[in-house]
């Protein structure tokens, strides 16, 4: 079944003051937002082919070989959307875990429009993720004890389950590989699974031990939030590695191809990640896998400092990442944002939605050093070891901008309607704006997880109505980008002297 969700369209917006480009600068190199330049929307009860609930944008990638811009300046090609563990209303269900391909269309405008549907969605297709014998992934929290571990094979670690025994996943990540097939990240593991382009399982990476969740010593990957009836894990939170719902986040992949990175959302527990609401999480890891091997190969590890806000109540708080983006092998988009407050909260307005530029040129390689044992945390109470170098970082795109918002009737709070921002925004994609006047140009789409909240839910079997009384639909905005170029290598050879007779090669 073919759901068509928004039709492409471009209606002029009323007349606005203009607008200055907002820069950035890092390490001596300048990005260029050019503003937000189109919106769409998937209404909140959109239903998939096996008739459930749509959801939302945990991740986004996209057919590079598939984008093109056509005649009339508009664009087109095929985008893949990673929902995550579905509806949450109370506990985690038995939900097949999934990714959608989506038809995007795509009409600019700069200026503004009184209509929100410059980006015009298609789903056109559902893929369940499963193992090899064809059992689906479940949504399902890992249960509690030693039934939450599949035990390891000749080729898999040992994995997140359910109660029920199927492998359980939390889906945030996606990246698409020439083949076809995908690296998705979890949040349970917090592990990175590659499935072919069918969805099917064939491999699984562990990361450190400094990442693995523990509780009384072993492996315990439940995230405190098991189904109605099953018993909690014990104790609540992990003593070690990633925190509750805070895992493999953010999943991208180097421009050419050869590095797969992953970033822990905030701190792991022995780096001051000591909750959701603590004000010591920040020194987060970025890991960076070689893919040019047999296998994947831990090769980088880096410490990432996240902003720290204070919230209008005078609260400090941590802005936990959402989702990473490789501008190059050193250099990163991250998307940080506040937690708790959007569309369908009691608190309408958001103090920090931000994406910053990271780079880790200079920060410290941790791959393969005690840090990867969870007896020698990076950052004990917070506090980063004196040894270590984290990444430089910079703002950039202020998702929360008002003026830009305000060219497609959007806002960030105070009332609450549906143009106020919903809470979390998780994934993002770029593409080139394929514009031979521009050609370091190109268009950042930025998705929201909607939660799955809607009056007309349908999942596992069971219908379903957020208690809120609202609907929230998933969105894309999308932004016009100036990145800095790629320096390639540059050789010359000529006879050389002096004065008139130097030898000068340059590059722009």
């Amino acid at each position: 079944m073919r759901t068509a969700l928004v039709a492409l369209a471009g209606l002029a917006a009323p007349a606005l003051p203009a607008q200055s480009p907002a820069t950035a600068s890092l390490g001596g190199q300048l990005f260029v937002n050019q503003g937000l330049v189109g919106v769409g929307r998937i209404p909140a009860a959109s239903r998939d082919k096996f008739g459930e609930t749509v959801g939302s944008f945990s991740a986004l990638t996209h057919d590079a070989k598939s984008w093109k811009r056509n005649a009339d300046g508009t664009y087109s090609g095929t985008f893949y959307m990673q929902p995550d563990r579905g509806y949450n209303n109370p506990g985690t269900t038995n939900w097949r875990a999934r990714f959608f391909t989506l038809a995007v269309t795509f009409a600019p405008a700069p200026a503004g429009a009184s209509a929100q549907n410059q980006v015009g969605i298609t789903v056109s297709d559902t893929t369940l993720l499963t193992e090899a014998n064809g059992t689906p992934f479940t949504a399902l929290d890992t249960a509690a004890g030693a039934a939450g571990v599949r035990p390891a094979t000749a080729t898999l670690p040992a994995m997140p389950q359910g109660f029920n025994g199927r492998l359980s996943i939390d889906a945030e990540g996606i990246v698409r590989l020439p083949d076809g097939g995908f690296f998705v990240s979890d949040e349970y593991g917090p592990y990175i699974y590659r499935f072919s382009a069918g969805g099917v399982l064939q491999s699984a990476i562990r990361p450190p031990a400094a990442l693995i969740p523990q509780r009384n010593g072993i492996d315990s990957f439940a995230s405190n939030n098991p189904a109605p009836g099953q018993p909690a894990p014990a104790p609540v939170d992990p003593t070690v590695g990633r925190q509750n719902n805070q895992g493999l986040e953010g999943l991208t992949l180097s421009p050419d191809g050869k590095t797969l990175f992953a970033l822990l959302q905030s701190a792991a527990r022995q780096d001051g990640g000591t909750g959701s609401a603590s004000t010591t999480r920040f020194n987060t890891r970025l890991l960076a896998y070689d893919l040019t091997g047999a296998a994947p190969s831990l090769k980088g590890e880096y410490v990432l400092q996240l902003p720290t806000v204070r919230t209008a109540a005078g609260a400090t708080l941590v802005c936990a990442q959402s989702e990473i983006l490789a501008i190059n092998n050193t250099q990163f988009l991250v998307l940080a944002r506040d937690a708790g407050f959007g569309h369908t909260y009691p608190v309408a307005t958001s103090v920090y939605r931000n994406i910053l530029v990271y780079d880790i040129g200079g920060a410290t390689n941790l791959a393969g050093t005690k840090f990867d044992d969870p007896a020698n945390p990076v950052a004990p109470a917070g506090v980063l070891d004196s040894a270590i170098k984290p990444a430089t970082r910079t703002e950039f795109i202020n998702l929360n901008d008002s003026a830009q918002l305000a060219k497609f009737g959007l806002h960030n709070g105070p009332t609450d309607d549906n143009n106020n921002l919903s809470e979390k925004w998780e994934a993002m994609t770029l593409v080139p704006a394929l514009d031979p006047t521009a050609p370091n140009d190109y268009f950042l789409f930025v998705g929201n997880d909607n939660d799955f909240i809607t009056q007309n839910g349908l999942q596992d079997g069971v219908a379903y109505a957020h208690p809120s009384g609202m609907e929230n639909d998933s969105m894309l905005l999308v932004y016009r980008l100036t990145l800095p170029g790629r320096m390639l290598n540059v050789s010359s050879r000529a006879q050389t002297g002096t004065g008139a007779a130097a030898h000068v090669v340059g590059f722009v």
